[in-house]
């Protein structure tokens, strides 16, 4: 028999004998670089989950539900421990098939040897007593050396089965300690994260409710001031700083309202109490409420809306306040001289509400990031807290729509959202 290599690993040049006992532990050596599929390892339960992993979605959903980022982490580690499993089960598999085919090389080699040994011995016999080789001692000798080595492999198979059978199970044992310390860090890191959000939600509402209370009687003051008659360049001033003050403190309360809007947001807890009514009187309000600013930076407002009344279902200060970002930031980031346009139609999903501007735009790689959170989508100006936006899309989120913007450059800008259960009739 002619001999090959083993591509992967040559078999060293040893006598038939002693390649045999030194065979197991070599074979064992080479499984041990990869052992097999750790099969106890995917502990998980009926859901995919595993234990810590589940305790950390039950610490989740008494807080307030499981958040996205969560679940997606979850799924995630879940994902990549399958793919770690399978893989490790393939290359197990192919290191063992190797070594099985260096080992049936190496007996079949053994075997060429013994052949050609006990060849060169006959001739031998027959060279020296002229007699037919292979009397019956003879052959009782060597059937009983071919049985005892049929049986020296079947103890070497059995304990090479077994050595790997045991790396198997060391892995896997490994891989579970492993993962389990993972999922309780993860679950602690969570936990603790939780206790730390809630302690400053809980800070954000007592200080909100204070502040909001001091605007309240800041805003109640300006209003008397403003009902009292201008007389004279004194009259005039107060009037003029009462209304700056009034103007202010509602700024400070909606940057006030969009933060704890914000919490609720990320604990699922947005209400959207939707109604029955006319869509027309959010744009008629929204006209009302920005005009008078409008004018004051010499930006021109107008209004595109359906004659007659549309009746919708939704909510109408939810949506007010949607419109009311938008306008806000059209008026912000418009020039004197500058168009604002407020729009309602009816469409396919339907109603579709409109502003759009001639300010200067946003760049076409920042469209996207405008709707997260703290995002201003690269502006100099750094007034607000990059909250409205998001806050918006939260709002029409929950109403079962989208919203989107287009823009270019220099060119303006025109932000769209939809209310699809907010049909005419």
């Amino acid at each position: 028999m002619e001999w090959k290599a083993n591509s992967l690993r040559n078999v060293p040049d040893l006598d038939p004998g002693e390649f045999m006992l030194r065979w197991p532990r070599l074979a064992s050596h080479t499984t041990s670089i990869v052992a097999g599929p750790p099969t106890t390892a995917r502990r998980g339960d009926e859901t995919g989950l595993f234990p810590s992993q589940k305790a950390a979605r039950m610490d989740s959903k008494e807080a307030g539900g499981a958040l996205p980022e969560r679940i997606e982490t979850d799924t995630s580690l879940r994902e990549e421990r399958h793919k770690t499993d399978q893989q490790l089960a393939t290359r197990s598999s192919v290191i063992e098939k190797d070594a099985d085919q260096v080992i049936e090389l190496a007996r079949e080699r053994a075997d060429d040897l013994l052949n050609d040994a006990r060849q060169k011995e006959d001739a031998a016999i027959l060279l020296v007593d002229q007699q037919v080789a292979g009397s019956d001692a003879v052959y009782e000798a060597r059937a009983s050396e071919d049985e005892t080595l049929i049986e020296e492999r079947a103890v070497a198979d059995d304990q090479l089965s077994g050595e790997r059978a045991e790396q198997r199970r060391a892995v896997a044992q490994l891989l579970q300690l492993e993962r389990e310390e993972t999922d309780e860090r993860l679950s602690a890191e969570r936990a603790h994260s939780d206790r730390t959000v809630a302690s400053r939600d809980d800070f954000l509402a007592v200080v909100a409710h204070d502040v909001r209370g001091m605007l309240a009687v800041i805003a109640t003051s300006s209003d008397v001031l403003m009902r009292l008659p201008a007389e004279g360049l004194t009259g005039e001033r107060t009037q003029t700083e009462a209304r700056r003050i009034r103007r202010l403190t509602g700024q400070m309360s909606r940057l006030i309202g969009d933060l704890l809007d914000v919490v609720s947001m990320e604990l699922g807890r947005l209400r959207v109490n939707t109604t029955q009514q006319d869509a027309t009187r959010l744009l008629a309000e929204s006209m009302a409420n920005f005009q008078g600013i409008a004018e004051s930076h010499n930006l021109v407002m107008t209004c595109v809306a359906p004659r007659g009344p549309v009746p919708a279902t939704l909510d109408h200060d939810r949506i007010l306040q949607v419109l009311s970002n938008l306008v806000g930031n059209a008026i912000k980031f418009s020039e004197a001289g500058g168009i604002i346009e407020l729009r309602l139609a009816p469409n396919v999903d339907g109603l579709e509400f409109t502003v759009r501007d001639s300010g200067r735009g946003i760049a076409a790689d920042a469209i996207e990031a405008i709707f997260e959170r703290f995002s201003q989508g690269g502006q100099v100006d750094r007034r607000g807290l990059g909250l409205g936006l998001y806050v918006a899309r939260c709002i029409v989120q929950a109403h079962g729509g989208r919203i989107w913007a287009e823009s270019e450059p220099t060119k303006g800008s025109a932000f769209h959202f939809t209310i699809p259960n907010a049909r005419p009739s």
